[in-house]
């Protein structure tokens, strides 16, 4: 057990320290003008390409993601049914359905599922 979980360590820290010598390797340290703006086909760009962008639409994009990750988390409980006591299981499932359905219902409350303001 001890040799796993020293195993385990040395991996860990051969993983972060591989993971900061990439980070420190890969930043661009100079700035180019040419390089930061925009490219259309060799031409300068015929407007701005840094339009403003709609808050409420990222904020129901966020929203979906995460009820889509949720609704993920929920698929496999289906094939743990029969595994598993049926008890243990009811409650586990209605106590993470109810975890949605308050998050559900306070997106909804403050607003964020709105599309008219």
């Amino acid at each position: 057990m001890l040799m796993l979980s020293m195993m385990t360590m040395i991996i860990f820290i051969i993983t972060i320290v591989v993971m900061m010598l990439a980070t420190l390797l890969s930043k661009k340290t100079l700035l180019d003008r040419e390089k930061c703006s925009p490219f259309e086909c060799g031409f300068d760009p015929m407007n701005s390409s840094r339009l403003p962008f709609s808050l409420r639409f990222f904020l129901i994009a966020i929203i979906f993601l995460i009820f889509d990750v949720e609704i993920a988390l929920l698929l496999p409980m289906i094939l743990i049914i029969k595994s598993s006591n049926l008890m243990n299981w009811t409650i586990t499932s209605l106590f993470f359905i109810f975890i949605l359905l308050i998050g559900l219902y306070h997106e909804w409350n403050q607003g964020a599922l709105e599309w008219n303001e």
